[in-house]
């Protein structure tokens, strides 16, 4: 059964490849859907995937990439969007 989480990361998570490195964790998972950076320093995350895929995927997060010092992440069910691949959102493409 497929779900969508919407993953808050805080910490130093910008500036340091996470979403690129994200994108690259996700596709090797099979985890579809999006990571954009927050104007707050924040990068969002909507991931979806099965449940021991997420599991996997939310330790991922949790670390990040090398240089990545991450203090938190929350995460929460939301509803399936139907992602068709993992995409990497440029900021300005979206409004928060």
């Amino acid at each position: 059964m497929i779900k969508h989480l919407d993953i808050t990361v805080k910490g130093k998570v910008q500036g340091v490849f996470y979403r690129a490195s994200t994108k690259a964790v996700a596709d090797q998972l099979g985890v579809r859907g999006t990571a954009k950076n927050l104007p707050d320093g924040d990068v969002f995350i909507e991931a979806e995937a099965d449940e021991p895929t997420l599991d996997m995927f939310l330790d991922w997060c949790h670390e990040g990439p090398e240089n990545a010092s991450v203090t938190s992440v929350e995460s929460h069910e939301g509803e399936l969007k139907n992602y068709r691949n993992f995409e990497v959102l440029k900021r300005g493409l979206f409004k928060s």
